[in-house]
């Protein structure tokens, strides 16, 4: 299980709570792979058993409740052996090689090793599981065998099985309700009654409330097959036939990112890091009733989280716009219009998270609909900013703005109780997060001496993101005819560009400080909260050159990636959440920072060390952060334990570099495409991009080095619009 003793529990300045993330765990036996489809995700071992890996986080989740803790594959009692397990390229369908082990009767081995070939093949759809197991004879002789699968259902919340103990849990009970399938059933104190379902074809010979047992016999060469679903809360009382519901379950996946603009490029790893990343982000969408939501990750954050996703919307913005639509529409719909200091809820104050699981109803945590974020709400504003410039798309800008008003009048009022001009967080209720921007953990906002700030906190980044969302706003509104409130905006977002260089730059330390405690002193920490200050705009040209020289020096830089927290400061741990090690999402939103103040040679040097990142991770796929320990000459970068995998705003990193390296930006008014200073990445010589839209106009573009440049060749042109590319 999950050791829920904080990280910075030893250290000497302040106790550290525990967060609601996981933060160490006993490696597991066996390696743990997910799947996703909509509400429901599988974390499942190497074997395609759940429940038995060391780890015991594993199971079928659907709606934040674990729906089956056990599944567990047996051929004539024993476990078959391994020999090899992969996700296909686009995430749909996990498949496990497994070989019978020697079996023996009555003291004499009765069959070989690596007689039986046994292919487990397991997807998601609509709610349910779909597990084939396929058995095929390649011995000399018929054989018989028994193959058995017990199973078992906790009905745990998500956060009991990330480690919270409840005083009292609901009722359960198993049921067996014909000969081919199983209920199990749990009411819980929430008197909310969940099902899973488990339906067996052909039907066993015996079937039992928690096993199944099948008698095969196999000629030489003879394949069989049974088949298994998994169905939660009804999710279908007669489920689809297995060949039917991969092909769907694929179809579907694919149609939904059919409008993505895609990039190819000469690097052939790049590449697989690329599809990968799409893949990812396929399988972590969501269909809700506002439009696709990307959840945070897999598995403790597969659901909607407002900053998650709206950075990850911001990331994206240049190859799926679309993206941004759902996750401005559902954030809209949740946002808060009256105040409840249990859930840290304030009119105009946009979602941090949601859950639907029985804890979260019963409120013995907060999450059910929390808005414990300082920075969703200017984070809204600035991505429905950035999307209006993207596409110029007034209809929704007409449909979002209430929204948006109401979201500044949060900034501008509950946001900022003192009206000292710079929003801040204290959490309202003491079993919500102490901690409320994107570090969230307990321990990350510290004084030079280690010391825990004590709010209100005023965190640097933040106030950067107001800045570019009053100008994005004002800019907005002038769209609308409004030049009044336009010129407002305008001159609210310099003033506070004056105020943050007077309270935040700190010659001391030669950067940005991390935030302003309670007292308005500094937190004169370095930390890369700076980087993404160059992100919004907010620092000017001198200050954001001298920032950059210090995010590039070996006490940030890894070489694999910038480091959350300088290597000289008093809390830096390379293996801590947020105090030290490298987070993919945080470097990339430097890196478009970079880009805008011109230093593209940075933004190099940090895609540089991602990409050799990711060629070592498994599947080629980056984290949601990985330890900070300095790079060593041909050793790969130390993984995160318990870091979430996919996760959506590290998932799309490299597309977000792959902008700030080609300066990509779009002009609706203009119909026009532009790359300002393009660049492309030391480890590339050619990269394509299709399908780039910009209104109702597509553009494939190849832009290839050139001596000391680039050249960038249009290869397809359908519709009115130009490509400029401009250098200087």
């Amino acid at each position: 299980m999950q050791n829920k003793v904080p990280l910075a529990a030893a250290r000497p300045h302040g106790k550290a709570e525990t967060p609601f993330y996981m933060q160490a765990t006993d490696a597991p036996s066996r390696r743990l792979l997910s799947l996703k489809h909509g509400n429901t995700f599988a974390i499942l071992d190497d074997h395609g058993d759940v429940g038995v890996a060391a780890a015991g986080g594993g199971g079928i989740f659907h709606d934040d409740t674990r729906h089956l803790s056990r599944l567990e594959l047996r051929i004539n009692g024993l476990a078959p052996l391994l020999l090899g397990a992969s996700l296909r390229d686009d995430n749909a369908v996990l498949r496990i090689d497994l070989t019978s082990p020697d079996l023996f009767s009555e003291r004499r081995m009765s069959l070989g090793k690596n007689t039986i070939h046994i292919i487990r093949t397991i997807f998601l759809w609509r709610g349910v599981a779909y597990h084939r197991v396929g058995v095929q004879n390649h011995g000399s002789d018929p054989v018989d065998l028994d193959l058995s699968l017990t199973f078992q259902s906790d009905f745990a919340d998500l956060f009991e099985v990330r480690g919270l103990r409840r005083r009292a849990r609901g009722l359960a009970h198993e049921q067996v309700a014909g000969i081919d399938r199983v209920v199990l059933v749990y009411r819980g104190l929430d008197s909310v009654e969940r099902h899973t379902v488990l339906k067996f074809s052909p039907a066993p010979q015996n079937l039992e409330r928690n096993a199944a047992s099948y008698r095969v016999h196999l000629a030489t060469g003879e394949r069989a097959a049974l088949y298994l679903t998994v169905a939660c809360d009804g999710s279908a009382d007669d489920p689809v036939p297995f060949l039917r519901g991969v092909r769907a379950a694929t179809h579907e996946q694919r149609a939904s990112m059919a409008q993505a603009a895609t990039f190819e490029t000469s690097n052939d790893i790049l590449n697989q890091i690329l599809c990968r990343s799409m893949s990812d982000l396929t399988m972590l969408c969501t269909q809700t009733p506002e439009g696709i939501y990307p959840y945070a990750g897999v598995p403790w954050f597969s659901a909607t989280f407002g900053r998650d996703g709206l950075i990850t919307a911001i990331q994206m913005l240049a190859c799926i716009p679309d993206l941004a639509r759902g996750v401005l529409r559902r954030l809209a719909t949740h946002q808060a219009t009256e105040t409840d200091p249990a859930t840290d809820a304030e009119p105009g104050k946009i979602l941090h998270e949601m859950r639907r699981g029985e804890m979260a109803s019963l409120h013995e945590v907060p999450f059910g609909r929390y808005y414990g974020s300082v920075d969703s709400t200017p984070l809204f504003v600035l991505l429905a900013g950035l999307y209006v410039e993207r596409t110029g798309d007034v209809a929704m800008l007409r449909e979002l703005w209430p929204n948006i008003v109401a979201a500044l009048g949060w900034i501008d009022g509950p946001g900022d109780p003192d009206r000292d001009g710079f929003i801040e967080y204290r959490r309202a209720d003491p079993r919500g997060l102490i901690n409320q921007g994107w570090k969230d953990s307990s321990d990350a906002i510290f004084h030079a001496d280690g010391r825990l700030a004590e709010g209100p906190v005023a965190l640097a980044e933040v106030q950067g993101y107001v800045f570019a969302a009053k100008r994005l706003a004002a800019r907005c509104a002038a769209r609308l005819g409004d030049d009044a409130m336009a010129g407002r905006l305008s001159d609210e977002a310099d003033r506070l560009a004056e105020r943050f260089d007077e309270a935040f730059w700190c010659p001391q330390i030669g950067t940005y400080a991390l935030a302003l405690d309670g007292a308005k002193r500094q937190c004169r920490v370095r930390t890369s909260n700076a980087g993404q200050v160059l992100f919004t705009g907010i620092a000017r040209p001198a200050r954001a050159h001298v920032v950059a020289r210090h995010l590039m020096q070996p006490s940030m830089f890894t070489g694999w990636g910038i480091r959350t927290l300088s290597s000289e400061e008093a809390r830096y741990n390379p293996m801590s959440y947020h105090n030290g090690s490298v987070w993919p999402h945080d470097n990339a939103l430097i890196s478009l920072g970079l880009a805008r103040y011109g230093m593209k040679h940075a933004v190099d040097k940090i895609f540089r060390g991602l990409f050799d990142a990711a060629s070592y991770m498994d599947m080629h796929r980056l984290p949601e952060l990985f330890c900070g320990f300095r790079r060593g000459r041909g050793q790969a970068p130390t993984l995160y334990p318990v870091a979430c995998a996919p996760q959506a705003w590290s998932c799309v990193a490299p597309f977000a570099l792959l902008q700030a390296s080609l300066g990509l930006e779009f002009r609706p008014d203009e119909r026009e495409i532009r790359l300002w200073n393009p660049r492309l990445p030391s480890f590339v010589d050619e990269v394509i991009l299709r399908k780039l839209r910009l209104a109702d106009a597509q553009v494939d573009l190849a832009i290839r080095r050139h001596e000391t440049g680039v050249v960038v060749q249009v290869l397809r042109l359908d519709g009115d619009v130009r490509v400029a590319a401009i250098h200087g």
